[in-house]
């Protein structure tokens, strides 16, 4: 059987097959009436459509963003956050006439997305800056924006108020009272390059070192799943426990949460709790939970309009979102 091509089409209807094409890739340029004739002819005949690979040598460029991820698609999307991110790029990406390309960061020689992968331009969400990834990704000179990271001078990115969230957090747990405090942060190798967990530290010390308060910090990976909760359980477990925990997520503070309950503790009688990311389970836990809200929707949205105005040639733009604290049910004065 021949290939169907445009040009079957427009013998079918009897057009111009530069007619046909922009029936397919500029639709405002023919009525309505016509544009429904030629793709029931198309329909009819068995077209596929245009040739993605063609199209894009033509146009010179794909038609889509990449997103580098550390970890796998399935680790991004059992964390919330990540995922409504992931969720809020890709309808950003179509409404826009774009494709999102996931592109998870690898160590394997034969295959490397940030290297093989075709993309017009590429976010970079919570990566590690010293990954190779990142090093092909400049020489292959993308247009490029950094998420929750900071890269270098000169590079666009999206970041949320990290510190001035963490500061709040902090400040709200000494004005209930509390002066015997734990931190469940995120454990980094080194800290000072991961952005999130840097300026989350500085938040904290931001309200606590005035105050004269030293928190007992511990350091826990987001993986095991178990590793957030038996760090938690071991803050918890001392004789000199602390009265109030902030975490470095909704997550952490979730796991305390279940480690305090495990020790028969009482949240927030006992010990309260404050998350960060203000996640879609965090009004819905038991008790409620006490965090930082971040719009991650937001997030997602201004690093798509970030990638856009680069990608069609505008100044990298530095773009800060900001954070609130959100008190519910986690939080409390100290007992006494």
């Amino acid at each position: 059987m021949a290939k169907v091509t445009l040009q079957s089409i427009a013998d079918r209807v009897g057009v111009s097959r530069m007619t046909v094409s922009n029936a397919f890739s500029r639709p405002d340029q023919l009525s309505a009436d016509l544009r429904a004739r030629i793709l029931a002819a198309a329909d009819e005949l068995g077209y596929v459509g245009p040739d993605p690979a063609a199209r894009a040598l033509a146009r010179g460029r794909t038609g889509s963003v990449g997103l580098l991820i550390n970890g796998s698609l399935s680790e991004a999307f059992e964390d919330a956050v990540s995922a409504a991110f992931l969720a809020s790029v890709s309808d950003e990406l179509a409404g826009r006439g774009m494709a999102l390309t996931v592109m998870p960061s690898s160590s394997d020689p034969a295959f490397v997305p940030a290297r093989d992968v075709a993309v017009d331009g590429v976010l970079v969400y919570i990566c590690d800056p010293t990954a190779p990834d990142l090093g092909w990704l400049e020489r292959r000179n993308l247009p490029m924006v950094v998420v929750d990271h900071n890269l270098r001078e000169g590079t666009a990115s999206v970041n949320v108020d990290d510190r001035g969230g963490a500061r709040l957090a902090a400040q709200h747990v000494l004005d209930l009272g509390h002066r015997r405090i734990g931190i469940v942060t995120l454990e980094t190798d080194p800290e000072p390059l991961n952005y999130p967990a840097r300026e989350r530290m500085l938040g904290w010390r931001d309200a606590f070192d005035p105050a004269g308060v030293e928190p007992v910090v511990v350091r826990t990976p987001y993986q095991p799943p178990t590793a957030a909760y038996d760090a938690a359980r071991e803050l918890l477990a001392g004789p000199d426990r602390p009265t109030a925990v902030v975490c470095f997520s909704d997550a952490f503070a979730f796991a305390t949460i279940r480690a305090a309950e495990s020790l028969g503790l009482q949240v927030p009688a006992d010990v309260s709790v404050v998350g960060f990311d203000d996640s879609r389970l965090a009004a819905s836990s038991r008790p409620p939970l006490t965090t930082v809200r971040q719009n991650v929707a937001a997030k997602g949205r201004a690093a798509v309009s970030t990638i856009a105005a680069v990608m069609g040639g505008g100044q990298p733009e530095q773009v800060m979102l900001p954070t609130e604290l959100v008190v519910r049910e986690s939080t409390a004065p100290p007992a006494g």
